[in-house]
């Protein structure tokens, strides 16, 4: 198993939600957070300040990633001057659609978002010249694994983050863990979706608790370096019905 503290890790869409409670759970392992953000400026100076009471550092990068190619030049500095353990893709965004009503602006920003941005921060970690070995965390979903008609243009950018990681992992090995955590029923959506309905899918029956969530991604932070190529399902076992 690793040692994380004292390490260097990148986490995108980190202001919020999972990738807040990542960020913070890292620095409470002694991790020095590179926090990402797009909008949520002042919840990501709350999370900075969080972080650096905590006796860790954490560096802000604001980045809109519905512009792949302008958004990747604000990581160039990063990659460049330090060794970063891990990048952790996990902004996401998550619209309601259906394959008949997809407008090819939603497409294009689920795509961007949830696929190109990845993407690009793996090619530049990978070809970096600080960073010869490392490991990524990927944040996809139950239904990357299960494509379903809900969520469609989601759906399809979260399959494609799947096929991402596989591929990844076999593209940068052995330099490189590449692995993912799909998950199920972690927080109620942020889009207003009926909750309740959700659970009632879910065989284990309820919403998972946030511990069970940060223990896995921090399993995956210090895990073996054999582990490569997988995705975990956190989803109480959504998606095996």
């Amino acid at each position: 198993m690793s040692n994380i503290k004292g390490k260097r890790i990148l986490i995108t869409g980190a202001s919020k939600r999972i990738g807040r409670a990542f960020a913070v759970a890292a620095a409470q392992q002694g991790v020095h957070i590179f926090l990402h953000y797009s909008r949520s400026k002042d919840e990501a100076l709350q999370v900075q300040q969080e972080i650096q009471n905590l006796g860790s550092a954490c560096d802000l990068i604001q980045a809109n990633f519905d512009h792949p190619e302008e958004a990747i030049e604000a990581f160039e500095p990063i990659f460049t001057q330090y060794e970063i353990y891990a990048l952790v893709n996990n902004a996401s965004i998550f619209l309601q659609n259906t394959l008949r009503d997809t407008s090819i602006q939603d497409w294009n920003m689920h795509q961007s978002v949830n696929l190109t941005m990845p993407f690009l921060l793996t090619q530049a970690y990978a070809n970096s010249t600080k960073n010869s070995e490392g490991r990524i965390i990927n944040l996809l979903d139950w239904r990357a694994l299960r494509p379903g008609k809900d969520h469609f243009a989601y759906t399809i950018s979260k399959s494609g983050l799947a096929a991402l990681t596989k591929a990844s992992a076999l593209a940068l090995a052995p330099q490189f863990q590449v692995n993912g955590m799909a998950l199920g029923a972690i927080l109620p959506p942020s889009d207003g979706s009926e909750s309740d309905s959700i659970i009632k899918q879910v065989p284990a029956g309820r919403w998972a608790e946030m511990d069970e969530v940060i223990h896995s991604f921090l399993f995956l932070l210090e895990s073996p370096r054999y582990i490569t190529g997988e995705i975990i399902h956190i989803d109480g076992g959504r998606h095996l019905v």
